[in-house]
């Protein structure tokens, strides 16, 4: 199947319901879990790649939708040494300044496509800033759910871009359930970057761009901030994808980072369980884009990083504060949520293993982590 062609099925991981496409469907309608693209592409060869587009839409062969109208221009972000076999991909250098535009462009290049009366999603600032700039370029209608307490230049962000603000107390479960409650109004488009898969097939182009930029190989660990797990699970499609064509000959270990104040995964990962244990209350933390008790996709989360032979790592405040300014000092301007990662591994924790970490955010979108937080 190509790019061209009619668009894939959806199907529950969970209890395998499948979702005829072309629906306004969003999530299982059996378990109401998130659902997965019945997609299975063969990449190009690197020779094929040279004299195409220089954006994601590069990798047509691997994407469920042909480029579309609206398209900002987004991916093909630079990769750029760190410190000693640590290098960095600047996906803060997006349209909206978030790696969150490689998901969000293809929710409302299908959105446009199956032209809804209006759109909706929900998001802790970044994600809810795509969805509203690239319905903006469609000429949809937009409206974001956001928990109280969100950045205010995100904020500010996402109302230039024209889109509704829906401001909801309590934490980003909460703007989550709101967003849910309204999703299945008629004529509504659900942008939801969880529950959607078409997210997933636009976050996978982060390490398709990794294997071409380094030669068409991959580093020996992908460290990836983990809260609802949309980069880490798209990075696994890909890997899957660049080995089953050969294209690889080894798949690199999937290391996922959590704040400390809100880290139900690794507390799992810890437990050794498949699924999420026990309750994780909401709590503050400078890493509010990964800030997520309950995430949907847990269960395909531990599975992805234990397949791949790698861990969770967690972070504190005063680690993720100090490797935001240790960033600034070499010229990246991060945003707090985005330099977990760094955090993470800067002090050595990979040993002599070559690996990349994203850069997911721009600094401008929060200030530095000790002026946003108390």
């Amino acid at each position: 199947m190509t790019a061209t062609t009619a668009l894939p099925d959806a199907f529950c991981p969970t209890d395998g319901t499948r979702v005829p496409a072309g629906t306004l469907a969003w999530s299982c309608p059996v378990c109401r879990g998130p659902l997965d693209l019945d997609f299975s592409p063969t990449p190009a060869r690197p020779a094929s790649l040279t004299g195409r587009v220089n954006s994601l839409w590069r990798y047509a062969e691997c994407l469920p939708l042909s480029a579309p109208a609206i398209s900002l221009g987004e991916g093909r972000t630079p990769l750029v040494e760190l410190a000693g076999p640590v290098s960095a991909k600047l996906d803060f250098l997006m349209p909206t300044l978030s790696f969150k535009d490689r998901g969000a462009v293809m929710l409302i290049a299908l959105a446009q496509r199956l032209g809804p009366e209006r759109v909706i999603a929900d998001s802790s600032g970044n994600a809810g800033t795509s969805v509203a700039a690239y319905s903006a370029r469609a000429g949809l209608p937009c409206t974001v759910y956001v928990p109280a307490g969100t950045s205010p230049k995100k904020l500010e962000q996402i109302g230039g871009h024209g889109a509704r603000l829906e401001v909801v107390e309590g934490g980003r479960e909460s703007a989550a359930r709101a967003a849910r409650a309204a999703a299945d109004e008629p004529g509504t488009f659900y942008a939801s970057h969880v529950h959607n898969p078409y997210f997933l097939q636009g976050t996978k182009t982060y390490v398709h761009e990794l294997w071409e930029d380094l030669g068409g190989r991959l580093p020996d660990v992908l460290v990836v901030p983990v809260g609802n797990g949309t980069l880490l699970l798209g990075a696994a499609l890909a890997v899957r994808e660049l080995h089953a064509a050969g294209l690889i000959a080894k798949a690199p270990a999937l290391y996922a980072v959590q704040s400390a104040a809100v880290a139900p995964l690794a507390e799992a990962w810890r437990a050794g369980a498949d699924d999420l244990v026990g309750e994780t209350p909401a709590a503050d933390t400078f890493a509010e884009g990964i800030a997520i008790p309950r995430p949907p996709r847990a269960r395909q989360i531990l599975r992805a990083v234990r397949a791949s032979g790698g861990a969770f790592l967690t972070v504190t405040e005063e680690q993720i504060a100090a490797a935001q300014l240790d960033l600034a000092r070499r010229g990246l301007y991060v945003e707090s949520t985005g330099v977990a990662c760094w955090a993470a591994v800067r002090d050595g924790a990979l040993g002599e293993r070559t690996a990349v970490v994203p850069l997911c955010g721009a600094g401008a979108k929060t200030g530095l982590a000790k002026a946003s937080v108390g």
